[in-house]
């Protein structure tokens, strides 16, 4: 079976944002972010204090950690997580990348500031394989859990949630 793949370059435009639909299969190349449960909600109090270091509009949030492994999608739906969803699509992350099924309230917030939700393969092998390149961006004292900046070539996905629906 042959799947078609919607390639996307960051960073992302509304229209190319608002053209995905739930099941799409999409590859993402260019410049994401990572973050989890330590730096996410850190990076929502600096978007409130007008204090971010980096430009958020039109870019992608991976829900990981960085380590010498590689890279693997922690579990969206974790408080932590989930409650940074809404503040950073309000701010200008229009694709959240992670895994699992996000409440009816986050999908809403999605659909409301034009965002969607990209599940990945659990497979930090595929995923590590398109990273071109890693920095720390915020929050060096977290580790692993730090806010890194990759560079990628064609990370593969599936649209789990946009304008209000869910594969989920």
């Amino acid at each position: 079976m042959e799947h078609n793949f919607i390639n996307i370059n960051t960073p992302l435009s509304r229209e190319v944002v608002q053209e995905l639909v739930v099941g799409d299969l999409i590859t993402l190349s260019g410049v994401i972010y990572t973050g989890r449960d330590a730096a996410l909600p850190r990076l929502v109090k600096l978007i409130k204090k007008g204090d971010v270091p980096f430009d958020l509009e039109g870019t992608v949030i991976m829900h990981t950690a960085v380590s010498p492994a590689g890279i693997s999608p922690t579990t969206s739906n974790k408080e932590e997580i989930e409650e940074s969803i809404a503040p950073l699509s309000r701010a200008g992350v229009r694709i959240h990348l992670g895994k699992g099924a996000l409440s009816s309230k986050t999908i809403d917030a999605l659909n409301k500031y034009k965002s969607v939700f990209v599940v990945t393969p659990p497979a930090a092998a595929v995923l590590s394989s398109t990273v071109v390149s890693s920095e720390v961006v915020a929050f060096p004292e977290e580790g692993m859990e730090a806010i890194h900046k990759l560079r990628v070539q064609k990370l593969p996905g599936i649209v789990a949630a946009a304008h209000g629906e869910s594969l989920y």
